[in-house]
C-alpha cells in the first residue's frame, strides 16, 4: 500500500476509533487496524481488507436515517430537533445522498468507496 493510500485509511480509522457516532464494535475494528499496522506495516493490506469487510454491510442508508428521524428521534432529541433532522435528510435524499452523514458513516463510506465496495 502506498503512503498516500495508507494515510487515507489511517485518517478514517482515526475518526472511526473515536467518533461519538461509532458503535463500540466499529471502534474496536478501527483500533484493530491501527494495532495491526503499528505492529507490522507490511500487514496494512490485510488489515485494511479486514476493516473493509467489517464495515461493508454496516452502512446506514438514507432511508433508515429518515425512518429514525420520523420515529425514535423525537423521543431521543425532542420534536424540534427531530423535525430538523428529517428536513435535512429529506433534502439530502433529494440531492442523491444514499447513506447517513454522521461522522462515523462518512468515514466508513469514504473508505468503502475508495476501495470500490460501494458508490456514494
Amino acid at each position: 500500500m502506498d503512503k498516500e493510500l495508507f494515510d487515507f485509511v489511517a485518517e478514517r480509522a482515526d475518526v472511526l476509533a473515536v467518533a461519538n457516532t461509532s458503535k463500540q464494535e466499529t471502534k474496536d475494528a478501527a483500533l484493530a487496524w491501527k494495532d495491526a499496522v503499528a505492529a507490522d506495516a507490511a500487514s496494512a493490506d490485510a488489515a485494511t481488507q479486514a476493516l473493509l469487510d467489517f464495515l461493508e454491510n454496516r452502512m446506514v442508508t438514507i432511508d433508515q436515517v429518515i425512518a429514525f428521524a420520523q420515529g425514535p428521534a423525537a423521543q431521543m432529541f425532542g420534536e424540534e430537533a427531530a423535525a430538523k433532522m428529517l428536513e435535512e435528510q429529506l433534502r439530502r435524499k433529494e440531492q442523491g445522498a444514499k447513506y447517513c452523514n454522521c461522522e462515523a458513516h462518512t468515514a466508513a463510506g469514504e473508505l468503502l468507496e475508495k476501495f470500490g465496495r460501494i458508490e456514494l
